[in-house]
């Protein structure tokens, strides 16, 4: 099972999503040029308080627009193209025409200056790339001196009429421009990222100043509005919910036990790929404490014969991933009265599915989930978090008591420790790098560096080396640690953990954990590295 999911093939007319029970009042549309930012700024108007969605721009303005009486502001985002390449992205005139307030960011800046009459070219000496100084005349949120993020080859290099500029920087005369009586704000800087220093600001002042949109988007309303549309669609059927013991899957077992009780049913699928422990963990936190009907099915042998000489980072998730659907499709034939089905799809992975402006999406590497069933379980589909970030689906989790070690845990790969361990999989190596990352989580929880980074885990690495244990020559096992701080995952940097911790983890994995002689500290950032080693 997997905490990313990937997107079912069949229909989405039955699918239950939150607009299902309420559509907040105050919307914003996020307009999508193919930025790598687009989640991000579609997060910071949430943060706000302020509900939103993203939209390809080729999207129509009328699915763009939705409710007219709910939308309060358009954020036209950044994007890669330039506005004078042939197949570049085209601002429609008709989105500055819905009478509300028009942000620009980026490309979304250069493209309406365009369409307008303007002028947009490329920058001196390449462009603007990184922290820069701005000089804002009348930017709201920002001073009269700050610093922000730039990402840029072109800019504005004449305005249409009606339009003036309220902030520069050494390499672009139009940092920030304000046009059709106020009604359009553009900047040539990003406002979303968290190096821009009065980003938040700004955002906060277009939505709330701006737009007039109120924070009325908050996750306990959320949560009931959820759970009777969810009792509304089932009405007296029975869900099945996929569950991994993650904080997707387990807000979602929550949320849907809240709604519907005994009218669930979980399926747990140890694919005997999974940590120290944790399989005990999922059994013991929703079917004992939570008192949770579930399924509880061991299947590591099935996965493991299944990955029998295969060392492909991708032949493996496919293995497993038609392993998963093996196993659960037997388990939910057993729950033959079972009519839906219950996904913990999340926004991002929506978002991935809409290629921006028709373009393809890179893969960089492939999730399995239940998507692929066999057509003889035709399940309705039940998708709560389909219009949820990350850290909201946390906040209802909390909401629903889920355990904080749960809420809060690091991201695990759907495929678990199989992309952990380079090279085949073998029961012995499993055994082995349980150990090692037990000890290292272990130690990071003792010091309190668990919880103030992102992402920490063990890699058993395919090489064996030389080393000396009580005078005797060893030839054994590398075990390579990897901790990373990132605030969204786009980005990541290694974490500078302290010396003694690195120290005091070495010298318990190689004195405990038989067969390893050596660790090493994984100290790559991404990009260029990613942040698991496959």
């Amino acid at each position: 099972m997997t905490e990313t999911v990937s997107h079912d093939p069949r229909p989405r007319e039955t699918t239950v999503t939150p607009q299902d029970a309420s559509t907040p009042q105050d919307t914003i549309a996020v307009v999508d040029f193919g930025s790598q930012y687009t989640q991000l700024i579609a997060r910071r108007v949430r943060e706000e308080g302020v509900f939103c969605r993203i939209h390809p721009c080729t999207a129509p303005i009328e699915e763009i627009v939705g409710d007219r009486a709910a939308l309060r502001g358009i954020v036209l985002s950044g994007g890669p193209a330039s506005v004078y390449w042939a197949d570049a992205p085209v601002m429609r005139l008709e989105l500055l025409e819905q009478g509300v307030p028009v942000l620009g960011i980026c490309y979304g800046l250069q493209a309406t200056i365009k369409a307008l009459g303007g002028a947009v070219a490329p920058g001196d000496a390449g462009g603007e790339y990184g922290r820069t100084e701005l000089h804002a005349e009348a930017v709201p949120g920002a001073p009269e001196r700050s610093v922000v993020w730039m990402s840029h080859g072109d800019r504005v290099e004449s305005l249409p009429a009606g339009f003036t500029a309220i902030a520069s920087s050494d390499g672009c005369p139009f940092a920030a421009v304000e046009g059709l009586e106020g009604r359009f704000l553009g900047l040539q800087f990003h406002p979303e990222v968290s190096h821009t220093e009065y980003g938040a600001a700004i955002l906060s002042d277009f939505l709330h100043d701006r737009c007039g949109a109120g924070r009325g988007w908050q996750m306990g309303s959320y949560v009931e509005d959820a759970s009777r549309a969810i009792r509304e669609r089932v009405g007296d059927g029975r869900v099945i919910c996929g569950l991994s013991g993650g904080v997707d899957s387990s807000a979602l077992a929550l949320l849907l036990h809240h709604a519907l009780g005994d009218k669930l049913t979980c399926i747990f699928v140890d694919n005997g790929l999974l940590r120290q422990g944790e399989a005990r963990q999922v059994v013991d936190t929703f079917q004992g404490a939570f008192g949770l009907r579930l399924q509880a099915i061991d299947a590591g042998d099935e996965f493991l014969a299944a990955l029998t000489g295969v060392t492909d980072p991708e032949a493996k998730r496919k293995a497993i991933g038609k392993v998963f659907i093996d196993v659960f499709a037997r388990a939910a034939r057993d729950c033959g009265d079972a009519a839906f089905l219950a996904q913990g799809t999340l926004y991002p992975d929506v978002i991935e599915s809409m290629a921006a402006h028709g373009g393809p999406t890179m893969t960089i590497k492939t999730h399995h989930n239940v998507g692929g069933l066999p057509d003889d379980l035709k399940f309705k589909l039940i998708e709560p978090f389909r219009e949820l970030f990350k850290d909201e689906v946390r906040q209802v989790g909390r909401l629903l008591g889920l355990p904080e070690a749960i809420v809060s845990r690091h991201p695990f790969p759907g495929p678990g420790l199989a992309v952990r361990i380079p090279g085949e999989i073998t029961r012995e190596k499993l055994a082995t790098l349980r150990a090692a990352d037990a000890i290292f989580r272990e130690e990071l929880t003792r010091s309190g560096w668990m919880a103030r980074t992102a992402q920490a885990f063990a890699v058993l690495l395919p090489v064996r080396s030389v080393g000396v244990m009580g005078d005797v020559r060893t030839y054994e096992s590398v075990v390579a640690l990897r901790c990373v701080d990132t605030p969204d995952f786009m980005t990541a940097d290694w974490s500078q953990l302290p010396y003694e911790l690195l120290a005091l983890v070495s010298s318990r994995i190689i004195n405990e954990v038989a067969g390893v002689n050596r660790v090493v500290y994984d100290i790559s950032s991404k990009p260029p590295a990613t942040i698991e080693w496959e």
